[in-house]
């Protein structure tokens, strides 16, 4: 008999599942909804009991959904499968691996940066997620510090101890990726700066006529999000805001992005929707509804991703440019070889809830003319605040709101 570990026994088993949901699913719903995770159905390791009320309703008498759902999420720190497999523990309703989108999954399709060598940064098993991911050769910060033992040097209980042998020199780093906020930001801050401003090699000093730049991709932008605690924690995009300030305040510069990914990001919207179409028989979708809690992810990133969809078709060539009105960062890319990201979905809904980062009782932001303070305005220094892209479609209580919404705009 064939063994099989208890992971891919779960993949398996949950590819079953959602293959029959797929062919029980009804082909006249043309609807597909996405998710966002923390503050809308969970709060740290807690479950929103308004999120497994919605599911009752989401399901049909076989425990299948009524709709194509896919749950996107800012989190960077697992696999898809651990995520969907502690999504199904906590919510009671069996997902599939291929129903997560986190904040690094699009870096599959980025299919020219794999063969380089890159430094990733973060928490959990971010080599291993990297490998997974398609990169060939990864260099973790941790494998970095014990190779140049001279560069942290905050801590002095932790100051590592120069090798007995000498260790075999790594490469060149050749592009950085954030994948998340880190354990000990202090290490990573200065370890990354060391690799910017040496052009990928830490060990030697810092060249003052560097005339270009080491490529970036940044996972997750959150400046907060809502775990348990009653006020928003610090995110991902705390820790690029910090890095940013360093690089500037030591070089003059600013911190340039080659890829911005997770929400609000296009191409993490574009592999969302590839995803719905895939539960969906790969038929186009009418409507996507989006629900999150923050207006500055899940709203900015839905009303975007509206915006994009109006404007595809005319702006459809033999590449896809992920550029639009809204984002003051760029990312070009080949349209990628086996998976279609073409987006087809006639509009995109955002509905916001009142269970996580959003507050009902602070004001929406406003345009940048009216003298909005750098405080009031969450997203990250790549994004223009406009009115628009932070005004939900709708605003509702909690996720059990937000499906009985969606009932009842389906049903009319």
């Amino acid at each position: 008999m064939l063994k099989t570990d208890g992971r891919t026994d779960s993949i398996m088993w949950c590819r079953g599942f959602l293959q029959q949901s797929v062919r029980l699913m009804s082909t006249s719903r043309q609807a597909g909804v996405l998710f966002d995770v923390d503050g809308v159905l969970l709060r740290g390791g807690s479950v929103i009991p308004a999120a497994k009320r919605a599911f009752r309703k989401l399901l049909d008498r076989n425990n299948n959904f009524l709709y194509p759902v896919v749950f996107v999420t800012n989190a960077g720190s697992c696999h898809r499968h651990h995520k969907a497999q502690q999504l199904s523990r906590l919510l009671e309703v069996q997902i599939a691996p291929e129903q997560v989108v986190l904040s690094h999954s699009p870096l599959r399709m980025l299919k020219s940066f794999h063969d380089k060598c890159v430094l990733v940064s973060g928490q959990g098993p971010v080599t291993d997620i990297a490998n997974t991911l398609g990169f060939k050769k990864v260099v973790d910060i941790e494998q970095l510090r014990e190779h140049h033992p001279l560069l942290d040097m905050v801590d002095h209980n932790r100051r590592p101890r120069p090798a007995a042998s000498p260790l075999q020199t790594p490469p060149k780093i050749e592009a950085i990726i954030l994948f998340g906020e880190p354990i000990r930001w202090e290490t990573n801050l200065q370890l990354l700066v060391d690799v910017l401003l040496t052009n990928g090699s830490p060990g030697s000093a810092y060249d003052p006529q560097l005339s270009t730049q080491l490529p970036v991709l940044a996972c997750n932008m959150d400046l907060v999000w809502m775990a348990e605690a009653p006020s928003p924690r610090f995110g991902h995009g705390m820790f690029m805001l910090c890095l940013e300030s360093v690089y500037r305040k030591l070089t003059g510069r600013e911190l340039q992005y080659q890829a911005l990914l997770g929400k609000p990001s296009l191409l993490t919207y574009q592999y969302a929707e590839h995803l719905l179409r895939q539960q969906n028989h790969n038929r186009k979708l009418t409507t996507i509804y989006a629900i999150g809690d923050n207006l500055m992810t899940d709203i900015y990133g839905a009303n975007l991703y509206n915006r994009y969809l109006a404007q595809q078709h005319a702006a459809m060539t033999t590449t896809t440019k992920l550029v639009a009105q809204g984002t003051g960062s760029h990312v070009t890319m080949a349209v990628p070889g086996e998976e279609d990201l073409v987006s087809a979905a006639a509009q995109c809904h955002s509905i916001l809830v009142c269970t996580g980062v959003y507050n009902p009782r602070s004001p929406l932001p406003s345009d940048q003319s009216n003298a909005v303070s750098e405080t009031v305005f969450h997203g990250h220094r790549d994004l223009v605040l406009e009115p628009d892209l932070v005004e939900p479609n709708h605003i509702v209580e909690d996720v059990e709101a937000a499906i009985d919404l969606l009932l009842q705009q389906e049903s009319s």
